[in-house]
């Protein structure tokens, strides 16, 4: 039997660092297994991970997998913290305990079911140094999509060819179809089409990214973070495209090609989907 997992210092863990993770979970430790073997495949940054548990038994890093590469982070120099937050008053609040815990340069909001290639979370924080916005994501490809290939959305691709400049992204409007470009392996098709060098990467517009988003940190805590919490009933969903869209109107944000993240596609654990979050954000 393995030894008992050191759940980290939270005190200690606040230190100045380039990057954080910040990971919430709940019931899917085969998934995060998987999403944390990516992160601990990383080269290049200084990064910390926090993951925060709200799992209805046990927390997931109870599981010997997620535990081994849990040490593994640990082992290549990368600190880990580990949480349970509970009881769940629902995904924006989970997130806002999450950045509470970081005083890191930049976050990486990583949902538990996505896999990172190797040098995604290098490339993510280069093109964000260079772009200087607000936030840079990489879409999620769905590889069960593979042979589905999609023209018409394809046509949402713009590419910036200039900084990111802020953006008024509302309901409705021409740029809030522009995630349509985001389901299933319409990225992946597109990303193929540009046939982008090794090395090279490529900003393009975007309304919001879903599974994998680096923050400018200070700039996402300016623009309010998760704390819109407070304003919305437990069950709801869009915390990510509601937070994405008020740092996008300040300081801009973009997408990046290539993608490094790949979605696991697993059954979600987000059952209750009352209310989307940008609903009560923008209205206000």
């Amino acid at each position: 039997m393995d030894r008992p997992l050191d759940t980290g210092d939270a005190g200690g863990f606040r230190a100045p660092r380039e990057v954080d993770v910040l990971i919430p979970t709940r019931d899917r430790p085969a998934a995060l297994a998987a999403t944390l073997a990516g992160v601990a495949a990383q080269d290049g940054v200084a990064f910390g991970v926090v993951v925060s548990d709200q799992s209805d038994g046990p927390p997931s890093w109870a599981d010997p997998a997620v535990a081994g590469v849990v040490r593994i982070l640990r082992h290549r120099g990368h600190p880990v913290l580990l949480g349970r937050h509970l009881p769940r008053r629902g995904l924006a609040e989970h997130r806002a305990y999450l950045l509470s815990r970081s005083a890191a340069r930049y976050v990486l909001c990583l949902d538990d079911d996505v896999w990172l290639e190797p040098a995604a979370l290098a490339r993510l924080v280069a093109a964000i140094g260079e772009l200087r916005c607000g936030f840079v994501g990489n879409a999620v490809h769905g590889l069960s999509y593979r042979d589905d290939v999609r023209p018409d959305s394809h046509r949402q691709f713009e590419a910036w060819d200039r900084r990111p400049e802020p953006e008024r992204v509302r309901p409705g409007s021409p740029e809030w179809w522009r995630a349509g470009l985001h389901a299933a392996a319409n990225l992946l098709h597109v990303t193929e089409k540009l046939r982008l060098a090794p090395g090279e990467w490529r900003p393009y517009k975007v309304s919001w990214i879903g599974g994998c988003v680096l923050f400018d940190r200070a700039r996402l805590v300016a623009s309010g973070g998760f704390d819109f919490w407070r304003r919305l009933p437990q069950d709801h969903q869009g915390e990510d495209a509601a937070a994405q869209l008020a740092v996008l109107e300040r300081f801009g944000g973009a997408g990046i090609v290539p993608s490094g993240a790949f979605h696991l596609e697993v059954p979600t654990t987000v059952v209750d989907r009352g209310l989307e979050a940008w609903e009560v954000t923008l209205r206000d």
